[in-house]
């Protein structure tokens, strides 16, 4: 492959190249870089976001699936060609390559997978100490938001039980080749200073998954399927939905529904 040919977007993969330079460099720019040594970029597609990245005082990898775009980083972007991985994201033993140390996660994700990338992420969070992405918009703000929104859910609880959420700015559809049909965002997940729980975290995501499934019913109706006991029921965060719950209650809740298991 030439260096000037240019790699076609694939619908099946979800691809949408950022083509804004300036947008590339704001990405990269959201990490602090401190902490880890290994930042890993999930589908760079041409590279408009991994160059900035290889400015950076770090070790950049990259995970692309696209063998079109995999030859177009090697041949443009010589000091990284050891470093691209030609794997599915969701499938791949990043410890194949990070052997346990840290990392960071950044990338324009397609739209398609990036909740699946983030339910990784969460299940290496003693790994990922920052994460930054763009993802659909409205995907990107529920992500964010806080209890009492409409669009708080299961990915807000879960993903924020560990990590601190900011929604950062939004990108138009004008800047990417071919447009998406509807705005990006771009987050940060900085993991918090202590993430370990004191509740049982399975459970949580049980829990959590559980409650709104029906969220407009309230936790004692849409939890039924715990068999909780009348005295637990009782309780009046039962009498709460759970889109009024912060993640610190839903913590407690997981703790009393755990007592009342074992009891």
């Amino acid at each position: 492959m030439s260096k000037d040919h240019q790699v076609k977007a694939k619908k099946y993969l979800g691809q949408h190249f950022l083509n804004d330079e300036s947008i590339a460099e704001k990405i990269a720019n959201t990490l602090s870089f401190k902490g880890y040594k290994h930042v890993l970029e999930i589908g760079p597609g041409m590279g408009v976001l991994t160059k900035y990245l290889l400015k950076k005082d770090t070790i950049t990898h990259v995970i692309e699936i696209d063998s079109e775009s995999v030859a177009y980083l090697k041949n443009n972007y010589l000091n990284l060609a050891d470093r691209v991985i030609e794997q599915d994201f969701l499938k791949y033993d990043l410890n194949l390559v990070f052997n346990n140390q840290p990392f960071a996660i950044i990338g324009n994700f397609p739209y398609n997978i990036s909740t699946q990338i983030l339910f990784k992420t969460l299940e290496m969070r003693d790994q990922i100490p920052e994460f930054s992405g763009m993802f659909q918009k409205e995907v990107a703000q529920r992500i964010c938001s806080k209890e009492g929104s409409k669009v708080y859910g299961i990915l807000s609880v879960l993903t924020q039980a560990f990590y601190d959420a900011e929604y950062l700015f939004t990108v138009p559809p004008n800047v990417f080749n071919p447009p998406p049909k509807v705005d990006s965002g771009v987050l940060l997940l900085k993991r918090k200073e202590n993430y370990t729980l004191a509740c049982n975290e399975a459970l949580l995501f049980k829990v959590v998954k559980t409650g709104f499934q029906q969220r407009r019913k309230t936790l004692r109706n849409s939890l039924k399927s715990f068999n909780l006991s009348d005295i637990l029921k009782a309780n009046s965060i039962f009498d709460k939905r759970p889109e009024q719950l912060a993640v610190q209650e839903f913590i407690e809740l997981t703790q009393l529904i755990e007592n009342d298991i074992n009891e």
